[in-house]
């Protein structure tokens, strides 16, 4: 096939027209791309400027971040005994999906330049999804390419899409025909294999689409998908990173010594862990060359997209400490813009799992081993804490138990997933390690405390990832039950011990038992759903 160059229509390069997916259109189609044309394209549109160092910055607008509240899965035949719905899968009626696809088709019809990629879901050959993005932006669509595998161009002679993703950031949803909240809409339909997004910029919102899409997919066959980091050894072994946003996860799994597969969205399979992207999306707020110096170096390169970063209207310079666009400021590269990363994405089946919590209680062990059975319990709960004192009036650090590590886009019932982690530990004889880059000697609230040192983080995940961490002496923890070392070379003792650390070892039991009360009453929801053992595993409230 000879991909056609220029200025011209370029919709001969769709292996599959767009007249084929019933999508009917005047504009002018310019179809897969590649990063110099679509930035060329985005500056040209005045949809973004370029920074002095090369990367585009770009504006998304009102939206900086998911509009979680104004997503929703069709609810229908395929759907209805699949999808765990709730307060995050959302429902549409079909009657509702109908009418939204009709008015997205005909603002589609009526656009004057459309910009569609063709791309992989997925590294891994037999589990990843043939993904069609139909752009308004120039920049959406290089995001997007830069976020999703880039099939090669033999590859491309053949792509049929399997599943769709239309964003019109211009679209404005009608909540009383289209049966959403407001004019802001991601719809998705896993019958129609089409998913619409309409009235935002925020980029993120295809990303995550696709990552639902795997998530809704992969367990029928066996994969489990996770929000994770991972990467591997000098010895080829694989290790992956559960967490929420500010745990750890991306800075931990950007280890020198160490190559990177993925710091997002991962698939595990029977042979491998594969990431399910071909680039990173990093926050940008506040970032270092000393404290993040790989990532810093992507904002200084061509091909990198910077969202809501302020830029220097003069000097074309960027300001990463200027949060006046956005706190969530981020930016997308592709992955072997960072140095040490694995050639394809992909590594050996896991022998550590790594969950991160960042505990403002002061509570947990700054590292435990898990049995299988704690490892789903801590999975499906997925905890961390939040610090007091950024909102007026909190006083408390406040628990945040996100299900799985990545609840809003999980579209299946929790048990799915978090009986699929279980099989595969023990399958693979995997360890497991519950790791708090949290709080110390007290609350966070509380004067002079501070949060757990990073070297010696990195101290107890290296000798938990060689292996030498399990020939350490343990103690079982009282409230939680899990394992915590007693002395570990190179790490301060009384680190090990949170307890010993506070100046009130009473206040401690309190705090303590006050956390096991928020976990047990979180886990309440899933106990029908996990076996015995999984129950058992959960802390104890001890008796006075």
């Amino acid at each position: 096939m000879v991909r056609p160059t220029g200025e011209d229509d370029l919709t001969a390069s769709l292996s599959c027209p767009l007249e084929k997916q019933g999508i009917v259109t005047k504009a002018t189609v310019h179809a897969n791309l590649g990063t110099a044309q679509l930035v060329e394209h985005a500056v040209r549109n005045g949809e973004g400027k370029l920074a002095a160092d090369g990367p585009l910055v770009v504006e998304t607008g009102k939206h900086t971040g998911r509009s979680a509240k104004d997503k929703f899965i069709v609810r229908d035949a395929e759907t209805e005994s699949t999808v765990w719905w709730g307060d995050v899968n959302v429902p549409m009626t079909p009657e509702h999906f109908a009418a939204l696809k009709e008015d997205f088709l005909k603002t589609v019809e009526g656009e004057d330049t459309l910009y569609v990629a063709d791309l992989f879901g997925g590294s891994q050959a037999e589990y990843r999804v043939n993904v069609r993005v139909v752009n308004e932006y120039a920049w959406h669509n290089l995001f997007v390419r830069t976020l999703l595998v880039r099939p090669t161009e033999e590859q491309l002679e053949s792509f049929v899409p399997e599943y769709t993703i239309i964003d019109l950031p211009s679209f404005r949803a009608d909540p009383e025909r289209h049966g959403c909240r407001s004019e802001t809409v991601i719809a998705v339909n896993f019958t129609e294999k089409l998913i619409l997004i309409g009235g935002t910029a925020y980029a993120g919102e295809m990303k995550k689409s696709v990552f639902g899409i795997l998530n809704y997919l992969l367990p029928t066959k066996g994969v489990m998908p996770m929000h994770c980091s991972a990467n591997i050894g000098p010895d080829g072994s694989t290790a992956v990173f559960f967490g929420l946003s500010g745990t750890g996860k991306t800075t931990l799994s950007a280890d020198a010594s160490r190559n990177l597969i993925g710091d997002d969205e991962h698939g595990w399979s029977d042979t491998a862990v594969f990431n399910f992207e071909g680039g990173c999306y990093a926050k940008m707020i506040r970032l270092s060359p000393e404290a993040e110096p790989e990532i810093y170096a992507t904002t200084k390169r061509f091909g990198t997209v910077l969202e809501n970063v302020v830029i220097d209207p003069e000097t074309r310079q960027l300001d990463l400490d200027d949060a006046s666009l956005a706190e969530n400021s981020r930016g997308a590269y592709p992955i072997d813009f960072i140095p040490n990363t694995s050639e394809h994405n992909m590594g050996a089946v896991p022998s550590n799992v790594i969950m991160l919590t960042a505990d403002a209680f002061g509570v947990l062990p700054p590292i435990a081993r898990l049995s299988p059975d704690q490892a789903m319990y801590h999975f499906l709960s997925g905890y961390t804490a939040k610090v007091a004192g950024t909102e007026i009036g909190v006083t408390e650090p406040q628990a945040t138990f996100s299900t799985c590590f990545g609840a809003p886009f999980m579209p299946r019932h929790p048990s799915v997933y978090g009986n699929l982690l279980k099989k595969r530990i023990a399958k693979g004889g995997v360890k497991c390690w519950l790791v708090n880059t949290g709080w110390f000697g007290g609350k966070a609230t509380q004067e002079g405390i501070k949060r757990m040192p990073i070297q010696a983080t990195r101290a107890l995940l290296n000798a938990a990832l060689d292996g030498s961490l399990n020939d350490a002496e343990f103690r079982e923890d009282p409230n939680f039950g899990f394992e915590v070392p007693v002395h570990v070379p190179g790490v301060d003792d009384s680190l090990l011990d949170q307890r010993s650390a506070w100046p009130s070892t009473e206040e401690y039991d309190k705090t303590a038992q006050n956390l096991v009360r928020l976990f047990i009453d979180n886990f309440a929801q899933f106990e029908d759903h996990v076996d015995e053992g999984v129950r058992k595993a959960a802390p104890t409230v001890p008796v006075a």
